[in-house]
């Protein structure tokens, strides 16, 4: 490892999962919110996405400020926002407010998630980095698994602005954990090692393209789901806001098993072979629930059953693209995480919104604007895990910074 991870005790094998899990807790336990923010408020889907886009343009400065300036810096100022913003949502008096107040909030979870990630290339090398992913990112869904049943009970109980500030309370514990034993990551002199790098050189790596790819691929899927399955099973098949808790907290369920299964994979049989057996399931999922919407398109058994294996391939492809982007980049780590993210999140926004265009007033398409993006991420994981992934070059792994 390089630099200083604790500072009072805390580990970063702790902190890391906890700072992953900053992104469900702001959108997995806002889930069940929705319609009721949209009986409040008006049309409350647009700060789902405007979340989603302030996230992906937001992690293009975080990363070289945090190559600059350092890890700890960004990610506590970022902690700090996300919880005043979380504040800001919770106090909403009309979409405008809360639509600002999210995309605040989506803006400091870049720079929250861009630090950690970071992090993680900092203190560890490339090939032990998709094993601490996956380790991160099973605590986030442990985290994940809680939040839309502890969101729906919230929202029934005591009304969605609680939701909201349960996030900032989230926010405030974290902030004091890192202000304490968050210490800096990056080695080194901070501002000449960032002036040596450039986007070009990230871009340039073949290494980077595939694995983020892979990242934005199996996102692109999952986040059609985030933002059309509140509709599909609340409005349309008829499912309680309580009930509708438990479906994303089973997927997250799921991711947790499947990221350990991951780290299994990855000592097996190496990263190319894991992606690809994941591919698989990422196309197994929704085909399984295209069957259900042509079918039987007013069940929901064909659709939790997809949406479970998709997660499975989800959580195989997660750690693997996340750190696999990063890994031939250790002295630009904060920049290829964040167009990693970027690319994550600009997938998303772009396939989220040609999906919620099929979406009317009477739901008339049914389930087919949730399924089909995901359909195509499923085809599009396949192609690259067998058609570009083994194709790579191989590479000689830069010196690492002492």
């Amino acid at each position: 490892m390089s630099g200083q991870a604790a500072r009072s005790g805390i580990s970063f094998a702790l902190l890391l999962p906890l700072l992953l899990a900053a992104q469900p807790v702001a959108t997995d336990s806002y889930l069940p919110a929705l319609p009721a923010i949209a009986r409040e408020l008006g049309a409350a889907s647009s700060s789902l996405t405007v979340f989603v886009l302030a996230f992906g343009l937001g992690q293009l400065p975080c990363g070289p400020l945090s190559d600059r300036f350092g890890r700890r810096p960004v990610l506590l100022t970022g902690l700090a926002l996300y919880m005043v913003a979380a504040l800001g949502s919770a106090l909403a008096i009309g979409i405008p407010m809360l639509v600002a107040c999210r995309a605040l909030q989506g803006f400091s979870m870049a720079a929250i998630l861009v630090c950690a990630r970071a992090a993680v290339r900092d203190l560890y090398p490339a090939h032990e980095g998709p094993h601490v992913m996956a380790r991160g990112l099973t605590g986030l869904g442990v985290v994940a698994l809680i939040a839309p049943v502890l969101g729906a009970y919230a929202v029934q109980a005591t009304g969605w602005r609680w939701v909201l500030g349960g996030m900032a309370v989230y926010a405030l514990g974290l902030f004091v954990m890192c202000f304490r034993g968050f210490g800096e990551t990056r080695a080194g002199d901070l501002g000449a090692a960032a002036a040596k790098g450039s986007v070009r050189e990230v871009f340039a790596s073949a290494s980077f393209r595939a694995w983020a790819s892979v990242a934005a691929a199996t996102y692109g899927g999952l986040f059609c789901f985030l933002l059309l399955s509140p509709m599909v099973y609340i409005s349309y098949l008829g499912l309680s806001p309580a009930w509708y808790g438990w479906i994303p907290a089973g997927g997250s369920a799921v991711y947790i098993f499947s990221t350990t299964l991951c780290r299994r994979l990855l000592t097996r049989k190496g990263p190319v072979r894991t992606v690809q057996l994941g591919s698989l399931l990422s196309l197994a999922g929704p085909t399984v629930q295209a069957l259900g919407c042509w079918l039987l398109p007013h069940s929901v058994w064909p659709l939790l059953l997809g949406h479970a294996i998709y997660c499975i391939g989800h959580g195989i492809h997660q750690p693997c693209g996340q750190a696999g982007a990063v890994g031939d980049l250790p002295q630009l780590a904060g920049r290829a995480v964040s167009w990693s993210g970027f690319g994550m999140m600009a997938v998303a926004f772009v396939v989220g919104q040609i999906a919620s265009s099929f979406v009317d007033p009477q739901l008339s398409h049914g389930a087919w604007p949730m399924v089909l993006p995901m359909v195509l991420a499923g085809a599009v994981l396949v192609m690259i895990a067998y058609l570009w992934l083994p194709h790579l070059p191989k590479t000689h792994p830069r010196k690492e910074t002492p």
